[in-house]
């Protein structure tokens, strides 16, 4: 079967990285006999391209599952052109927007005391790419799906898009939410996250983590690819 590269944006959050290699280990253990490396776009090293070029057979050629839930920069420019400058290799759409990461965010929620009356702001790291934009609107509407019948739900961006995660905030204090929420759709522990605590809400969630349920998303993406 083709090696299989999780590609991942890096961190310099110690917790961060440590989220990745439990991601990595948790993939290797459920695709025995596959090869399964870790790259990162940004902050850490080996890049996707060192990776690729280590893996890379013409007869048999990588898959890159992008460990990123939106369609962005990372996803359109860097691991295409890894792609592009190695035939036959071919990369999956980012983890997110998936019903499995929207149950994952869920469970966090519930995790960190989210009370089913609580307004939530739905936390995206934000892109000035539109499919990203695009990804993180899919996503927060699977998210508000599984909320149905409890408080509301508004997406917030960290950087790039609007409305800010703050003014999110703000804009569900001002239509009468008496506690709000951060539900941080994250993969892991960092700056985004520390910003997070920042924005005024009453509580903010874990962020996804090294979650079965994203094993199984990276799984899945992979199968797709190769059948």
């Amino acid at each position: 079967m083709p090696p299989l590269v999780l590609c991942a944006h890096g961190t310099a959050n110690p917790a961060g990285q440590q989220v990745v290699l439990d991601l990595l280990a948790a993939t290797r253990r459920e695709l025995p006999g596959v090869r399964v490396q870790a790259a990162y776009v940004d902050v850490q090293a080996p890049g996707p391209g060192d990776v690729v070029a280590d893996l890379y057979d013409a007869s048999n050629p990588p898959v890159i599952v992008p460990l990123l839930l939106s369609t962005g920069y990372h996803v359109e420019v860097d691991i295409d052109r890894v792609v592009r400058a190695h035939p036959g290799t071919r990369a999956t759409s980012a983890l997110g927007p998936a019903p499995l990461l929207a149950d994952t965010m869920i469970a966090r929620c519930a995790e960190s005391g989210v009370e089913p009356s609580d307004a939530v702001v739905f936390a995206a790291a934000g892109s000035s790419r539109p499919q990203a934009a695009r990804d993180a609107e899919q996503a927060a509407a699977l998210f508000a799906e599984r909320r149905a019948g409890s408080g509301p739900v508004l997406l917030g961006y960290g950087s790039a898009s609007s409305p800010s995660i703050p003014e999110a905030v703000a804009r569900l204090r001002a239509d009468g939410a008496s506690r709000v929420a951060i539900a941080a759709y994250l993969l892991g522990p960092g700056h985004f996250h520390d910003k997070l605590h920042q924005a005024g809400a009453d509580l903010v969630t874990a962020p996804l983590g090294a979650d079965e349920r994203l094993v199984q998303q990276a799984v899945a993406r992979y199968r797709a690819a190769i059948d």
